[in-house]
């Protein structure tokens, strides 16, 4: 009964035109990757209408529109006549990496902000597509990475960049689970995972981008000196096309990051180690930090502050972002990620040749 009046409020607010206390009107443009289905549910409770939901393949409208209870109507094959038809006020991608610099072409023709998943993009190649967009049309482009809302994170960065811990000395990002095929993502997010031109490699960009978005907000968008990475296939027969193991070294002027990224551990796991000159910061997971003070001599557990409202998850993120409240910035910013998508490229060009990759 409870949906059954929601839908009816969703519909008298699509009827009776736009006023500033009004939700936000969100196009969702791809289903392929399977973060899709958690950001719907995100959007349950949050002030946000789905208006219009786009992807080439009817068996997935059929899909979501049972799962989520959603109008038939509101599906669209085509990316360009849903954002004509349902006129949203912002986008949310969640298709396959290589196709992000479309979307956001096409979102920037209409003057719409773009939230994609991470990570930004395939290659350099891509990242400049979609800077320029973004630039010539003046949209925001956010990316959004589930360790952005971690309040794990939010406590590092205040407490490492306080003086009295000095300068940041080393890093170390340990992202990943069993793989993809193991924890049973949907077949039409792993065909485009496993796929080397899809997705950009496997594990190296799937959640080497973890670390390298860290570790640039941490280095306040300082570009490093250098790369290097080893990718490995321990699961050839699983993953024949990508790799599934990736180790990535970063070199900053006085700092030195460790990316590791993979399909092989042996449980989901997204932690990162800080080491300051005289201190250092661990957060285990979003909720738990473990801290060791200048001087300290032992560690300590301090309780962690909530997120402000507007950046505690992405779908408030997305929606401050549009009406205005928030201006990107730090691990979703389009600066951060173009960094970001450096750094992978270095890394997977390092992998293939097996040389240090020195960034111009």
């Amino acid at each position: 009964m409870l949906n059954g009046m929601r839908r009816l409020v969703f519909a008298a607010v699509l009827l009776s035109g736009l006023t500033s206390a009004e939700p936000l009107r969100l196009a969702i443009a791809g289903l392929t990757h399977g973060h899709a289905a958690g950001f719907l549910r995100s959007c349950q409770g949050k002030d946000v209408v789905i208006v219009g939901i786009s992807d080439p393949d009817a068996a997935l409208h059929k899909a979501y529109a049972e799962r989520f209870h959603l109008n038939p109507k509101i599906f669209f094959t085509s990316l360009e006549a849903m954002l004509d038809q349902v006129k949203p006020e912002a986008v949310a991608a969640f298709s396959s990496t290589f196709d992000h610099p479309a979307i956001v072409e096409a979102a920037a023709r209409r003057r719409l902000p773009v939230m994609m998943e991470k990570p930004l993009a395939v290659s350099m190649e891509h990242a400049r597509r979609i800077q320029r967009a973004a630039q010539q049309s003046g949209i925001p482009v956010v990316v959004n990475y589930e360790t952005t809302w971690y309040r794990s994170h939010a406590a590092i960065y205040k407490t490492i960049r306080q003086p009295a811990y000095g300068p940041i000395r080393k890093m170390v990002a340990m992202d990943g689970h069993e793989g993809p095929k193991e924890i049973g993502v949907g077949p039409e997010f792993l065909n485009w995972l496993t796929d080397p031109v899809k997705n950009g490699a496997g594990a190296l960009f799937d959640f080497g981008c973890y670390g390298a978005n860290l570790m640039t907000w941490l280095m306040e968008n300082e570009r490093p000196i250098s790369v290097r990475a080893l990718t490995q296939q321990f699961k050839p027969a699983i993953y024949p096309k990508v790799d599934d193991e990736a180790n990535i070294l970063v070199e900053y002027k006085g700092a030195v990051g460790i990316i590791e990224g993979s399909w092989n551990w042996p449980y989901s796991r997204k932690d990162l180690e800080v080491y300051a000159q005289n201190g250092y910061a661990h957060a285990v997971g979003g909720n738990t930090m473990r801290l060791r003070e200048p001087k300290a001599k032992g560690e300590q557990q301090p309780a962690l502050e909530p997120l402000p409202a507007d950046e505690a998850d992405p779908v408030s993120y997305l929606t401050a972002v549009a009406r205005g409240r928030v201006k990107p910035a730090g691990l979703s910013s389009l600066e951060n990620n173009l960094i970001v998508t450096e750094i992978l490229e270095a890394a997977r060009e390092s992998a293939r040749t097996g040389k240090v990759v020195r960034l111009p």
